[in-house]
C-alpha cells in the first residue's frame, strides 16, 4: 500500500527565508563601526583626483583607495589636515596637518606623529597610486582625534618625516573632505 502523507505549513517558507537572509548577512562579515569617504578633486593646475575610504573597525581603521594623475613613479605626501574645506582652490583652505595632540611631524606608525600624517603614496608609472593600509591612530568615533569632516590632501613631493611641523611635501596637487558614507 502506497500512501503519500502531505502537510501544509503555511509558516515554514516564511522561517526558510529568513534563515537564509540571516544565514548571507552572516557570511558577509561584520558590519564596520564606521565608515567614510573623501572624494579627491584636482587643485587648480593638477591633475590628481581619486576617492579614499576609511572603515573602523573597533580601534584600526582600514583606510583604501587610488589616486590618478600623479607624477609617474614619483612619491607624494598623504596628510589629514585640520579643516574640511577645499574651497581655495589651491588646498590652502584646508589649514595645516590635523594634530589634536600636538605631536611631532613624523612618519605614519613609526614613532610620534601627527594624527594626520599617513604614509606617503608612490604612484606607478601610469601616475596612479593605490591606497590599502590599516591604521590604530585614526578614527571616526566621535571626539578630539575623529577625521570626520577634515580636510585630506596630495602633496606634489614626497614627505622628508623631519621637516616640522609638515615634512616638506610642496603644493597640495589634491583636496578632499572625509565625510560619513
Amino acid at each position: 500500500m502506497n500512501a503519500h502523507v502531505s502537510f501544509s505549513f503555511p509558516f515554514v517558507r516564511p522561517l526558510a527565508s529568513a534563515a537564509l537572509v540571516l544565514g548571507l548577512v552572516a557570511c558577509a562579515g561584520p558590519r564596520p563601526d564606521a565608515a567614510a569617504t573623501a572624494n579627491l578633486q584636482p587643485t587648480r593646475g593638477n591633475t590628481a583626483s581619486g576617492t579614499v575610504r576609511f572603515v573602523q573597525n573597533g580601534d584600526q581603521m582600514r583606510v583604501t583607495g587610488e589616486v590618478t594623475g600623479l607624477k609617474p613613479g614619483a612619491e607624494h605626501g598623504f596628510h589629514i589636515h585640520e579643516k574640511g574645506d577645499c574651497s581655495s582652490g589651491d588646498g590652502m583652505s584646508t589649514g595645516g596637518h590635523f594634530n589634536p595632540v600636538a605631536s611631532a611631524h613624523g612618519q605614519h606608525g613609526q614613532g610620534a606623529h601627527h594624527v594626520g600624517d599617513l604614509p606617503s603614496l608612490k604612484a606607478d608609472a601610469q601616475g596612479v597610486a593605490k591606497i590599502d593600509f590599516t591604521s590604530p591612530s585614526l578614527t571616526l568615533k566621535p571626539g578630539a582625534t575623529s577625521i570626520l569632516d577634515k580636510g585630506l590632501i596630495v602633496h606634489r613631493d614626497p614627505d622628508d618625516y623631519k621637516t616640522q611641523p609638515t615634512g616638506n611635501s610642496g603644493p597640495r596637487v589634491a583636496c578632499g573632505v572625509i565625510r560619513t558614507s
